[in-house]
């Protein structure tokens, strides 16, 4: 899961409708979805982190501080639960890039340094981790199905990139083919996980996806990630990991 920065309120108050956000969201945090880092298109929604149905809650309705990117499979698995900032890892606060571990399979597990619970917890928020065998409605099954393909998929890209790169006489060009390659296709952490041996590929993917490089989760010299996060516009139970 990719951290981003949001940064602070663009306009003077708070949004009277979340939807005027939308814009100001995608130009800072890229067009991709905050949990499962597909690339929306058109199929944008503004996710409140902590639900506005719920009584509690209905005073962050157009709060900028509440607002992410999701796509709809994402939005409506999350729906209207209850979100406990610390109990789970969100990308405008912790290096949730550490929180999770991405595999070839297209599978998605807690990472070994995160909070086990807590990591779950955010897997469990979106669905992200739901395989086909433990879904019973066909439309699940599906949008289970998809993700998996999906993920394996740009893995695939990856792994074939990375080792282009090492064949090449031109590795720069394939870098910046590549680079635009991940932003058309998303899926940022797995980019980061195949290409975490090339510093200098991460750095430019650091820098390419909005929003990312400002998180400060990722050393400016080594890429490397960076724990805790500094959490820069200082967000509850930011820094978790």
């Amino acid at each position: 899961m990719r951290p981003v920065r949001r940064g602070t309120l663009p306009t003077p108050r708070y949004f009277s409708s979340y939807i005027d956000a939308k814009p100001e969201l995608v130009a800072r945090l890229g067009g991709y979805c905050s949990y499962c880092e597909q690339p929306l298109g058109t199929q944008i929604n503004v996710e409140h982190i902590q639900p506005k149905s719920l009584p509690q809650y209905a005073a962050l309705e157009g709060r900028w501080d509440n607002f992410l990117l999701a796509c709809r499979n994402c939005n409506s698995t999350k729906g209207a639960r209850d979100t406990v900032l610390s109990e789970v890892y969100l990308p405008d606060r912790d290096n949730t890039f550490l929180a999770l571990t991405y595999a070839a399979n297209g599978s998605i597990r807690p990472a070994p340094d995160a909070d086990n619970e807590i990591a779950q917890k955010t897997l469990d928020l979106a669905g992200l981790d739901k395989i086909v065998s433990d879904i019973h409605t066909k439309n699940g099954q599906f949008v289970a199905l998809a993700r998996i393909r999906q993920r394996k998929y740009v893995w695939k890209l990856a792994i074939d990139g990375r080792e282009d790169i090492a064949r090449s006489l031109e590795p720069e060009v394939l870098r910046r083919r590549l680079i635009d390659t991940a932003l058309a296709i998303g899926y940022f952490s797995i980019w980061m996980t195949v290409f975490q041996d090339d510093a200098v590929f991460c750095g430019r993917l650091i820098d390419a996806f909005p929003g990312t490089r400002p998180s400060g989760c990722f050393d400016r010299s080594t890429s490397a990630p960076v724990s805790p996060a500094p959490n820069p516009d200082g967000l509850p139970n930011g820094g978790k990991l």
